[in-house]
Order: C-alpha cells, then structure tokens, then sequence
C-alpha cells in the first residue's frame, strides 16, 4: 500500500513508520523540517517537506495514497505563546486536513483523536479534537475513517521531573487511588498501522491505552525507578496550578484548558466514554517505561 503518514518522526510517526517500511508499504512521511529528510529516508520512507498549516500542499502529498494518517500539533514552544488561540489554529488544520482529503480523493484516513473527543464540555483543551473529528464527519461517507482516541501519554509524565527535583514530589491538579487509564506511543503506532492496513466501511472509533494505575501507585512506581521510593503525588486546587503555569509563562488559554482538562481526569468524567469502550490494553506496561523516564529524570 501507499502510506502516508503527518507528524514527522515524532513518538508516533517515527515507530509507525518503521513498522509500515519493515511490512513492504510504500510510505511518505510529511515533515516541516528539511534536516529531518535524510533521517526519514533511512527508515526506507519517502520525506515530503512542508506544513499541515498549507492545504494544498496536503493534497499534492495525499494524492494516490492509498492511505493517510493524520495528526494536529502546534510548533515547539507554542503553549508559551501568548498570542497564540491554540484551538481555533488546531481546528484550522482540521479543514485542511478536510480540503486536502476531498482533494486528493483518499478514501482511507486513520486519523489521531484523543480520549475526551466525545464531548463538547469539560475536556479543556481536548476540545480541539472534538472540533476536528467533527469536521472530518464532514467527509463524504465513502471516505472511511477511524478516529483513534488514546488516554494519558507516558511521554506527559515527564513534565513532572522539575517539581520531583525541585519540590521532591509529583504535583497536580488530579490524583488519588482510583485507577486512571495511560498509554505509551508505541502501542498507538501498534494500533494505528493495524487500522492503515485494515478495510473499513465508514467510521470507527478505537480507544488506545496500555495500563490502568492510580496516580499513588505510578509515583510509588517512578520514585522506585530514580532512586525516591517514598516518593508522592500531591493535589493541588486548581487554582493554584493555573496561576503557576501561567507565572511560568503559560498562554493564559492553554493554562486553563490543561487545568479544566485535568479536573476531569480527577472526577473521572474525561474517561466516562473510554470505560463504556474499554480496548484491550497494549503490550508496553507503566514498569517498562519507568526505565525510560528514570533515563531521562538522570540526565
């Protein structure tokens, strides 16, 4: 098959990329980065050099692809933009993910949701992803479409090493002993490559998670890693974590729709959908990744 696949070599991108070569697809990989060529090449992969921001030049590149898998992100540092709306800029790519698929007439899009694209309400700054689904809804019915919604990422736990070495315990606006549902990337390419290579008649939604844990546990489990088994996670009012994300620079939007996001990971409603559809859980367990977050917490 002809693959193509946005995101560049990113935690996703990189791993699905990988697998689809190593299977015989013909892929190409978009990337905005022109020095990220030659590395996309070693993988065997086609590097296509231009931005999800131009519709067009989605189209040329979706054109005579059997498939395509699309993802929505800003540039490195655009949370700490304080002019920037990041979902009304997410929700623009969406239309031109949109434009670029009626365009180009794929008939096959695997496309990367997240968990809280259910609802319009008490997500945050999930609510882009909501935005999106319902725009590629917009498609024509035979272009078929899975939206793929994965939980908490592994990789988001190291935004906590600075306040593990600055304030020695994990610190946020959600926690406790009831079991919350994450995901390592690894298993979303897994998941996604599958999906890619599958015929499919319509739309689909398919969760993505890995291990279920509380966040009492997963500090026990990481602090075990680096050396700090006594290691604790605190709960803060959410007051508290939006003035200090946006003492750090925050955009005051992003601040507030990470702690509304948060909220309800605590009250458990941003996972309401995903127990109604609960997946059967990867192969990359919290144990595994607390080596890789050990590694980079040592640095």
């Amino acid at each position: 098959m002809k693959i193509t696949i946005t995101g560049s070599l990113g935690n996703i991108s990189k791993p699905l990329t990988k697998e689809l070569v190593e299977k015989g697809h013909q892929v190409t990989v978009i990337s905005s980065n022109p020095e990220r060529q030659k590395d996309i090449e070693a993988l065997g992969a086609k590097a296509a050099i231009g931005t999800m921001e131009d519709a067009d030049f989605l189209s040329a590149t979706f054109k005579g692809a059997d498939a395509v898998y699309v993802m929505e992100t800003l540039g490195a540092g655009a949370f700490f933009d304080q002019k920037i709306d990041a979902i009304a800029a997410i929700t623009k790519i969406g239309n031109n993910y949109k434009q670029a698929i009626q365009q180009s007439s794929v008939k096959r899009v695997v496309h990367l949701s997240s968990i809280g694209a259910h609802t319009n309400k008490g997500n945050g700054l999930l609510a882009f992803h909501y935005n999106v689904e319902n725009i590629l809804n917009q498609l024509p019915s035979d272009v078929s479409i899975t939206f793929m919604r994965p939980v908490s990422f592994y990789s988001n736990l190291l935004g906590f090493i600075n306040t593990i070495k600055t304030q020695g315990v994990i610190v946020a606006n959600y926690g406790g002993d009831s079991k919350k549902p994450w995901v390592s990337p690894l298993d979303i390419a897994v998941a996604v490559a599958e999906e890619l290579v599958t015929p499919l008649e319509g739309r689909k939604i398919r969760y993505v998670a890995s291990d279920e844990i509380s966040c009492n546990e997963l500090a026990s489990l990481l602090g075990t890693a680096i050396g700090k088994p006594d290691l604790k996670w605190v709960v803060i009012p959410d007051e508290q974590l939006l003035n200090g994300m946006i003492a750090a620079g925050m955009n005051p939007q992003v601040a507030a729709g990470m702690v509304e996001m948060n909220a309800n990971i605590n009250t458990g409603d941003l996972f309401e959908d995903y127990f109604r559809n609960k997946p059967t859980l990867g192969k990359i367990k919290l144990a595994d990744y607390a080596k890789e977050f050990a590694a980079v917490y040592n640095q």
